[in-house]
């Protein structure tokens, strides 16, 4: 791995470590990880502080994951790896920024939305099926958790369709990785889940609301 491309993950890393959360916090004076379930990230931001933050949160993280691509596709002298596995190299290491970054204490979100970012910038055709199973699922079930988690596990399948030749290895790489990730940063969530302690965003849960179910 040559110097310029680490310079480009260690600057996606530091870009993913700005976490929007604690960035919109500082104008209400608040640290949502002292509040709900801890997790600097868009939905314990909605649970705390409302749409408007939580809309401003997301709207940060998913832009930090459309930046790293960019980064990784400045042209800077390297002709490998391709530029589309630079782009996602990149954005991949902002969400581990996102995750554990290093100007807060390594406490940060759980990496959806700068995951998404990333997706959206480099192929935004491939969003379509995981935003499906994730709509489906919280319609379903209540549990933000669960749809992230599910529709995360749908994407190296989305990306097994669409990449082909060159395209693959990054591609797949991406995926898996994305995945993984998606279900490690959720499995006290999954934990919750399994003992029924796990909160429902009841709102959107239509089917239960549908089929009679009492708000739990």
């Amino acid at each position: 791995m040559s110097i310029l491309l680490l310079a480009k993950l260690l600057v996606a890393y530091l870009l993913g470590s700005v976490s929007g959360a604690l960035l919109v916090g500082r104008l209400r004076n608040v640290d949502i990880r002292t509040l709900g379930s801890g997790n600097a990230g868009g939905t314990n931001a909605f649970r705390t502080q409302g749409l408007a933050f939580a809309a401003a949160v997301v709207a940060i993280d998913v832009g930090k994951g459309v930046l790293a691509t960019g980064i990784g596709v400045l042209p800077v002298g390297l002709v490998t790896p391709s530029p589309l596995a630079q782009a996602l190299a990149c954005g991949y290491a902002c969400a581990i920024g996102h995750v554990w970054p290093v100007f807060h204490g390594f406490r940060g979100g759980k990496g959806a939305a700068t995951l998404a970012g990333a997706l959206i910038a480099v192929a935004p055709g491939a969003t379509v099926l995981p935003m499906i199973v994730w709509l489906a699922t919280l319609v379903a079930t209540g549990y933000v958790g669960l749809s992230t988690v599910l529709a995360a596990a749908s994407l190296p399948l989305v990306l097994l369709l669409l990449a082909s030749g060159r395209t693959f290895a990054p591609y797949m790489l991406f995926g898996l990785a994305s995945a993984a990730l998606i279900v490690f940063t959720h499995r006290e969530n999954l934990k919750r889940m399994r003992a029924g302690t796990e909160h429902r965003f009841e709102r959107a849960r239509l089917l239960g609301r549908l089929d009679g179910d009492d708000p739990k």
